[in-house]
């Protein structure tokens, strides 16, 4: 018995988080994305629930009872569940493009279960993004970046929040716009996630 979470970052009503041109919105991108990957481990058989069906921006005080409520059901083990934040990167304000570029994940601090949910996304991640930068910090022994993120440090369960590229850097746009850049992202995510659903151990 597994679950898997996914959250959508920010929403409609949330300031900036669009790129220099306007054209790309993070809160739309996301919850295409979410809903990408639910489709794809929903016809593997995996239960999945979105976090954030709205346009809107939920509060994180929300989103993490949300999440809890979610995890904590009869016969399902924590270790089966894995809640998943996705975003999209920006370096600036939004006021001018970029030159960040990059895929990346983070965990909160300490080793957790969350660490091993976010190397097998890493892995993952160089398999479906080649020629794409791969952004990393090793300071702790492994790939994901740790931050003291709200949901990433009150979720009962492992939980990632992916920064899927720069929308604020034109080239990284380019790929993020594209239907095989979409793609891809939804399947560097199905992968891993199953990958750590499958070997952690109860």
């Amino acid at each position: 018995m597994c679950k898997i979470i996914l959250d959508a970052g920010h929403g409609i009503n949330t300031p900036g988080k669009r790129s220099p041109d306007g054209r790309f919105r993070e809160y739309k991108f996301n919850r295409i994305i979410v809903n990408a990957i639910a489709e794809h481990l929903r016809l593997r058989g995996y239960d999945v629930e979105i976090l954030t069906p709205e346009d809107t921006d939920i509060p994180l005080p929300d989103r993490v009872d949300r999440a809890n409520r979610m995890t904590c059901q009869p016969g399902l083990p924590i270790q089966k569940v894995a809640v998943i934040s996705i975003h999209a990167n920006a370096a600036g304000n939004g006021s001018k493009w970029m030159k960040a570029r990059g895929w990346c994940a983070y965990t909160c601090k300490g080793h957790t279960l969350s660490d091993e949910l976010a190397t097998c996304l890493y892995k993952a991640a160089r398999k479906h993004l080649p020629g794409q930068r791969i952004r990393t910090d090793y300071t702790d022994g492994d790939p994901d970046f740790e931050a003291q993120f709200y949901l990433l440090r009150n979720t009962y369960a492992a939980a990632v929040l992916t920064e899927n590229l720069f929308y604020d850097n034109p080239d990284d746009l380019a790929f993020l716009e594209s239907t095989e850049g979409q793609k891809a992202i939804v399947a560097l995510h199905v992968e891993g996630i199953v990958d750590f659903l499958e070997h952690v151990r109860v």
